[in-house]
């Protein structure tokens, strides 16, 4: 999956592929890893939030069914 660069001390790149409704993350560590069942308003919202790493925080990183990929 492809990911693009983002602004962020936590967050390193994202991709979401909206066939599959799977959001990938790839973060400052290195990990990368797949959440399920993402819809495209939570991507979008991920996406022009200000504070990505935060948005991240309260809204996907519970409430997704994930794994780590790498």
């Amino acid at each position: 999956m492809d990911r693009v660069r983002v602004v962020s001390s936590n967050l390193y790149s994202v991709g979401y592929d909206p066939l599959s409704s799977i959001l990938e993350i790839k973060f400052t560590s290195g990990a990368v890893y797949r959440y399920f069942r993402v819809g495209v308003a939570v991507y979008e919202g991920l996406m022009s939030a200000r504070s990505k790493g935060s948005y991240f925080a309260h809204i996907i990183r519970y409430a997704y069914r994930y794994v780590r990929v790498a």
